[in-house]
């Protein structure tokens, strides 16, 4: 099992190198040798590293079954998926080919979009830069193309504009460029669930390892990957930088979480979480570069970037700005809470609108809030678990996330909380059956009934809000529940770091 896990990493961190170096290089055979050079050099490093140990006594056959089961869907996925994220019109590697929305919508498109208008001085909040001229505003929205893909709309602060922007230069061409950004993202999601299991201490962080295949085997999953949105990799980067806070390394995390924070506004629950805590020095770097972020990004897109996404900020906040909900569809897939009434027009409700939103979504902010304060205060240990509950339960205050974007965070917080329980058939038979209900996913454009969607979309955000609440539970336990999990000697938990 050590070396099927140190191999099955390798292989997807050889995979998004391949993609990556393809937008860069251009040249099948250079990408080829370097995702080989990474897949094989990436598995060695991880069979040798000490952060991961596999003691045949704390897993059983059953976990063995479905660690291997879910690395062996994962890699086939995945590499089906680098096929059409090299070569777009090969839809039938699509992990969905039968959705054209799944086929031609890539979040990307909005970033690329946005990076080339900031350079010439265009706003990048104008509608026209990413919707039709045709567009009928009381009918779903009909957006404009960037080769086969529809363009999104970008709806992210000007300072994530940095990172879009950087990538820019090295790929100016939007096919090159999805592959980069395709590459970037997939390589942070892995760095951060190969980074985070360890500080569970040396037999749950090895679990979580072996069960960290069923992230990378889920729909959800595949999807955020393959429209190449910024949510799974803002998370993994804010996961990082508490990764990085608990070793000591400030500057870094500090540097991370900055970022995360003025890329998706959310992640600034853990600077709640942090001060909370009083970690004044990470909540002191974390300011720094929040400013130094602010202030570089004003220097190089100008004031009027700033006084647009002003004017545009309150839309944002109370979902207005978001043309998904001109489509029934695609809010029956939504799951964020200020939102969840325009559920239930399809079935006839009235007097839904977006005043009721603004007032739903700040009380809910003000709830998470709350949440956060107790749990800083009041957690003893198992603090992964606690941040990315805080995650999740944050990211649902969005007034639209799609269930593609917001299933992810869950799945990864599922194979942690199970790390802490004898790995019996029925308790990875009851884990299989969360893991399957937050795959629970139709695209809009499929003809499904938005009401039938809607009662679908109940099993997967039940799923993602009990594991929060149980994940926040599970931190405040006593310390010395997690230390029995992690009592072998040398084990790298979370007191090493504290």
């Amino acid at each position: 099992m050590h070396r099927a896990l140190s191999a099955f990493l390798g292989a997807i961190a050889g995979i998004f190198v391949l993609c990556g170096s393809m937008g860069l290089i251009g040249s099948w055979v250079i990408s080829a040798a370097l995702g080989l050079t990474c897949a094989v050099g990436m598995a060695v490093l991880f069979h040798r590293s000490r952060w991961i140990r596999i003691d045949p006594e704390v897993c059983p056959p059953a976990l063995r079954t479905v660690s291997l089961m879910g690395m062996v869907v994962a890699l086939l996925q995945l590499s089906r998926l680098a096929v059409f994220v090299v070569s777009p019109d090969r839809a039938e590697f699509s992990f969905l080919p039968a959705s054209q929305w799944e086929v031609r919508h890539a979040c990307t498109t909005a970033y690329f979009v946005a990076a080339r208008a900031s350079s010439s001085g265009v706003d990048v909040y104008r509608d026209s830069l990413y919707t039709a001229p045709d567009d009928d505003p009381t009918k779903i929205r009909k957006s404009r193309k960037l080769g086969a893909f529809n363009i999104d709309v970008y709806e992210y602060p000007p300072p994530f504009l940095l990172l879009p922007r950087a990538l820019l230069p090295l790929a100016p061409e939007f096919l090159d460029y999805r592959m980069l950004w395709f590459g970037v993202c997939g390589i942070g999601l892995l760095l951060a669930t190969v980074a985070v299991p360890p500080l569970l201490g040396s037999i749950a962080g090895t679990r979580a390892l072996l069960l960290s295949p069923l992230l990378w085997a889920a729909i959800p999953t595949f999807s955020l990957l393959q429209k190449g949105n910024v949510q799974g990799l803002v998370i993994a980067m804010a996961m990082l930088a508490m990764v990085l806070f608990h070793r000591g390394h400030r500057v870094a995390g500090g540097a991370l979480l900055a970022f995360a924070t003025l890329s998706k506004l959310f992640p600034g629950m853990l600077v709640v979480y942090l001060l909370a805590r009083r970690q004044w020095r990470a909540v002191a770097w974390t300011c720094a570069f929040s400013l130094a972020f602010v202030v570089l990004s004003f220097l190089l897109f100008g004031a009027e970037m700033y006084r647009s996404f002003l004017d545009h900020l309150p839309r944002l906040l109370s979902g207005e700005a978001f043309p998904a909900f001109r489509n029934p569809s695609a809010l029956a897939m939504n799951f964020s809470i200020p939102t969840f009434l325009f559920k239930l027009k399809p079935f006839g409700v009235t007097g839904i609108d977006f005043s009721v939103s603004r007032v739903v979504g700040w009380i809910y902010t003000v709830l998470v809030v709350l949440v956060t304060v107790l749990a800083a205060r009041r957690t003893r240990g198992r603090e992964p678990l606690v941040w990315l509950a805080i995650l999740i339960l944050a990211t649902l205050r969005s007034p639209f996330i799609p269930q593609a974007y917001a299933a992810v965070p869950p799945l990864w917080l599922l194979p942690m909380m199970v790390a802490f329980r004898d790995p019996t058939w029925r308790m990875l038979a009851g884990t299989l059956l969360a893991w399957a209900a937050l795959n629970v996913y139709v695209p809009h454009d499929l003809g499904a009934d938005p009401r039938i969607m809607a009662i679908l979309n109940l099993a997967p955000l039940g799923v993602t809000l009990a594991l929060s609440v149980r994940g926040l539970r599970e931190g405040a336990e006593e310390e010395t529940a997690s230390a029995a999990v992690r009592s072998e000697a040398g084990s790298p938990g979370i007191a090493s770091y504290s």
